[in-house]
């Protein structure tokens, strides 16, 4: 397990430390979801994808027995429309070694997953990397499980395991820190995954249009 600190500065994320590996996001994987609504996990785990492009995060996409689970959908793919997916047989990514060799050729530390389900697809990598001295983040509302108690049951296990629970907004902050910092991502990439924010992102994107001003500028107006 890691022996990182799990307080300080130091413990937050920085896109220079981060990598971002998207688990099972397909078509088979959402038709038995019911902890979360579908719409709200697409709209975050695409949302999380955006900043981690804007921010420069590498991101590994992959998929399980994708002939039968299905594409990887369609708005998280167009993200990256050049990437093609990991397909693994394999229901812990982690013991799938191009997703592993992929992850430790970034030489970054802090990994942060997002997966359907929470309960196998996210929870089995995030123990697996944690005991192997990954500093693991799970984002929770950017996965699923098949009900309200399997996701909490994982979260739960992952959190014993030394796994730190996120969401993807919490990501976003961290990445960003100071909105006054132009230089970490454009403002075209920043308006596109505001959109995604809730109703306060969609009236700083409305705010921005209309000001024609970058976020800093209109947050400290």
């Amino acid at each position: 397990m890691s022996t990182s600190s799990k307080a300080g500065l130091e413990a937050l994320l920085t896109p220079e430390e981060s990598i971002l590996v998207l688990i099972d996001h397909q078509p088979y994987q959402f038709a038995n979801l019911h902890s979360h609504e579908p719409m709200m996990v697409i709209n975050n785990v695409v949302g999380l994808a955006k900043a981690a492009k804007g921010y420069g995060v590498p991101t590994i996409l992959t998929t399980v027995v994708e002939d039968r689970g299905g594409l990887l959908i369609q708005p998280l793919q167009d993200v990256f429309p050049d990437q093609k997916p990991i397909d693994r047989t394999f229901i812990n990514t982690w013991q799938d070694q191009r997703v592993v060799d992929a992850v430790k050729a970034t030489g970054r530390k802090k990994l942060i997953l997002a997966g359907l389900w929470t309960e196998i697809c996210l929870a089995m990598p995030a123990i697996q990397a944690a005991g192997e001295g990954f500093d693991v983040y799970a984002v929770t509302d950017a996965s699923g499980g098949v009900s309200a108690e399997a996701h909490d049951m994982a979260v739960r296990r992952m959190v014993q395991a030394g796994v730190v629970p996120i969401t993807w907004l919490a990501v976003l902050s961290e990445w960003q820190r100071d909105w006054a910092r132009t230089d970490r991502i454009a403002p075209e990439d920043q308006m596109a995954v505001l959109g995604h924010a809730g109703a306060t992102g969609v009236a700083t994107v409305w705010e921005h249009q209309l000001l024609n001003t970058p976020v800093a500028e209109t947050a400290g107006a």
